[in-house]
């Protein structure tokens, strides 16, 4: 059993020893759900450790991924020192605010990631920071949205629709000071919701992604479906593809078993936003690989015509709604930030 303290001093240690070594280092900071978790919690398998590593270079390189280090799943990326900018563009931004709401520096030779991460820290909790993440947030919904191309691939079809709809927990579990997390943001808006007596709320959020009515065996048989693309998509190489590592043996235990143990709680709604994006990257690896999608892609389109989304229309309208439920999404945001 790893604790979260030990995985967190795992991260260090990779940093030490090999991180320090990418050219143009200038440190590194944990995120994630690691971070915003108890040290004495047991790291579940279904997680990993996000390391984020800062480079003072005029562009980052294509992340790591996750790779298995000292028995602990490790996820690095790769930042730009100069995308962090000020403590105040940080608590801005609901993507960086949380990776320094707490301490968080692995290293800093510099010094600066340690001077962010105090002021963040300070005014994180303060409603007018709060606010404008939230803000952030629903921009995003709108941009993701409004981005959906038609003339993409099937994959890059669904996923603007997806990430776009799935944001909209994002708004709301950064108004409640949680992490936004990725996997679990349905589960951890359901809590958050839940605890402010509120789920009226997430049922708008499920029936938003088209998944509030789905049964537990329907979700257990498109996992099954998924299985068998994701076995065909770990198999294959495609450096090229960000998301690779995502889809790979190492990451079984996220991607399948993350899924299952959300299932097993009960929560199989809350599963499905993580279905439909592993599905999508699976294919999107086959792809890059120049492998066969043929054989995978019925799956995928039966869980979209589950949702009401199967075709780029019926998207787009989806889409539409999404949209049309962000000014009572913003409302629910403002009751929940702190006063």
């Amino acid at each position: 059993m790893t604790r979260v303290a030990q995985a967190r001093e795992i991260a260090r240690r990779w940093v030490i020893e090999e991180g320090v070594g990418v050219p143009g280092f200038a440190g590194a900071f944990l995120t994630g759900s690691t971070l915003w978790a108890h040290g004495d919690e047991e790291l579940e398998p279904s997680s990993d450790v996000d390391v984020m590593v800062v480079l003072d270079t005029a562009e980052a390189p294509a992340k790591l991924g996750k790779f298995v280090h000292r028995g602990v799943l490790l996820e690095v990326s790769f930042m730009p020192a100069a995308a962090l900018g000020t403590p105040e563009a940080v608590l801005g931004d609901y993507h960086l605010a949380g990776g320094f709401h707490v301490p968080s520096v692995l290293a800093d030779p510099t010094g600066r990631l340690t001077e962010i991460q105090r002021a963040v820290s300070v005014d994180f909790a303060r409603r007018r920071w709060v606010l404008a993440r939230c803000a952030h947030a629903a921009d995003a919904v709108r941009t993701m949205i409004n981005g959906m191309d038609a003339a993409a691939s099937f994959p890059d079809q669904v996923m603007p629709w997806l990430f776009g709809t799935g944001v909209t927990t994002h708004v709301l579990l950064v108004a409640g000071l949680r992490n936004p997390t990725i996997r679990r943001r349905y589960a951890a808006v359901r809590e958050l919701l839940a605890e402010r007596d509120r789920l009226e709320c997430h049922e708008s959020l499920l029936e938003l992604l088209g998944c509030a009515e789905m049964g537990r065996s329907r979700v257990e048989h498109h996992l099954a479906v998924l299985e068998k693309a994701f076995d065909a998509a770990a198999a294959v190489q495609a450096e090229s593809y960000r998301f690779a590592s995502d889809v790979s043996d190492a990451a079984r235990a996220i991607s399948i078993g993350g899924t299952r143990e959300l299932i097993g709680r009960g929560l199989h709604r809350e599963a499905v936003f993580w279905l439909v994006a592993t599905y999508a990257r699976c294919l999107a690896k086959l792809s890059v690989a120049g492998a066969a999608t043929r054989p995978h892609e019925d799956g995928l389109r039966e869980l979209l015509a589950d949702l009401g989304a199967e075709t780029f229309d019926d998207r787009r309208r989806r889409g539409g709604r999404v949209l049309a439920a962000l000014p009572e999404l913003w409302r629910t945001a403002e009751a929940i930030a702190p006063s």
